[in-house]
């Protein structure tokens, strides 16, 4: 089951409070509850809209350059950017597809290659890549001959969140269209985009025709002009991505020995009869985690069953800063988390002064709001979250510097307001069951035995 110890500290420095009580009555919205409410159904109503406050204009733009004419078509170089600043499209990779307006064809790619070839029965000498009314492409795998990629191109379909690495958020693929116009007036546009990266979750608006890009030579003297470009734009919704969510969080702190877990259930309980516990003999068998082609998970059992558990730990209080722990776990034995990312919401994070072993950057949805930033794990160390297991976690500390105006300890204000991992938003614990500070009388219990050890100390020294 889940292994999490934490003991109250005595010796962490000062504690701020006299006669504090449990936070029953905590609302993080006390003034807009309502509203808030009344939103966030209006939100699931209509997840399709996907929009995200945290990264309102999130999206993955789909741009197709027609680069050359041919006989019977056109050559295009097709670029995915990914300018979600903290969702990536993970292994096993982007799958993309579309309508062909007419009966194109595709004779040739460079960088991807479609899933099926269809019926090319009508072609009787020079056979077409792809006679599917639907292609669907998958980017090719690291490794492929020189001669069969192009820049950009690939990477097995994974591709970097635009926050996390600017340069490794694209991903590109050359096509060869026949059977379609040879002009921009009779060329059609692809009807119908979809993607999935890796699975579902995103929906793509219809294909239109934008200004022309303009391309540099590789001396970059000399510009070129794409003959016609057109773009295409998905964007991602969580409420259609899945039914439940897929990461929750849990609370302690050193001023209270209790710990608040994940809720129960927290991302459902449909696989609570096919879970494993850690300590099975089914764990030994081979190919135990291998992933399975539709990425059906295999949990630890636990409470709840959610294959990515953030935990949160106040560790310790300081004169002019507080430290917090923040540790994530993998519970899906079949899965490993690449360039994985996690993004906190919390009023103090605008006065970050040390991360000690992730990636940070702060974001800024709102110029005026500077409370949101993303960790994510160091290239080569821990950027890979391997499956559940002994190795199944990463962990760093956060060091912050204390506003006098607005740190408090009481009513839960050092826990974060929001969690997302890989983009989704975790389901927190409510908040009257977070770690409070004990009352008065308690601390001043705690500061007497603090007291009297360091004198014990001291005199078995001089003794």
């Amino acid at each position: 089951m889940e292994n999490i110890k934490v003991r109250a500290n005595p010796n962490s420095m000062r504690i701020e409070g006299k006669d504090q009580r449990t936070m029953r009555h905590f609302n993080p919205y006390p003034k807009h509850g309502l509203l808030f409410s009344v939103f966030f159904a209006f939100m699931i109503f209509y997840g399709a809209d996907a929009y995200d406050p945290l990264d309102p204009t999130g999206n993955i733009t789909i741009k197709w350059d027609v680069v050359s004419w041919t006989p019977d078509g056109y050559v295009a170089v097709v670029t995915m950017n990914n300018f979600q600043m903290y969702r990536h499209i993970m292994s096993p990779g982007w799958t993309l597809g579309w309508n062909w307006p007419k009966k194109e064809v595709i004779w040739s790619m460079v960088g991807a290659q479609t899933t099926e070839q269809g019926d090319c029965s009508k072609f009787k000498a020079n056979i077409p890549h792809c006679c599917k009314k639907n292609p669907i492409v998958v980017d090719m795998l690291p490794g492929v001959p020189y001669n069969q990629q192009i820049a950009n191109c690939c990477k097995g379909g994974v591709v970097a969140s635009w926050g996390q690495d600017p340069a490794g958020a694209v991903s590109s693929f050359q096509v060869s269209v026949g059977v379609a116009g040879t002009s921009n007036k009779t060329v059609k546009l692809p009807r119908n985009f979809t993607l999935l990266g890796p699975g579902p979750g995103y929906t793509c608006g219809p294909a239109n025709v934008v200004p022309s890009t303009t391309f540099l030579s590789p001396d970059r003297r000399r510009k070129t002009q794409a003959l016609m470009t057109w773009n295409v734009t998905c964007t991602y919704s969580q409420f259609l991505a899945r039914k439940n969510p897929s990461c929750c969080v849990s609370f302690s702190s050193f001023y209270n020995e209790t710990i608040t877990p994940c809720p129960n259930c927290a991302c459902g309980c449909p696989n609570k009869r096919n879970c494993i516990k850690s300590d099975s003999k089914l764990l030994s068998r081979v190919g135990v985690n291998t992933p399975r082609k539709d990425n059906a998970p295999l949990l630890q059992c636990t409470r709840h069953m959610c294959p990515i558990r953030v935990h949160w730990h106040v560790k310790l209080n300081y004169k002019d800063y507080w430290r917090a722990k923040v540790a994530i776990t993998n519970f899906n034995y079949r899965l490993n988390y690449t360039q994985w990312t996690l993004v906190v919401q919390h009023p103090n994070l605008n006065n970050v002064t040390q991360v000690f072993s992730f990636d940070y950057k702060p974001l800024v949805p709102y110029q005026s709001i500077n409370d949101t930033g993303m960790f994510h794990g160091m290239k080569f160390y821990n950027d890979l979250l391997m499956e559940a297991g002994p190795t199944g976690n990463v962990q760093s500390e956060v060091l912050l510097q204390k506003d006098i105006n607005t740190f408090t300890l009481k009513q839960g204000w050092a826990f974060p307001r929001k969690v997302y991992f890989n983009g989704d938003e975790c389901m927190l614990p409510p908040p009257d069951s977070y770690p409070f500070l004990p009352n008065s009388g308690y601390m001043d219990s705690l500061r007497f035995t603090v007291l009297a050890t360091l004198v014990l100390s001291v005199l078995m020294v001089i003794l």
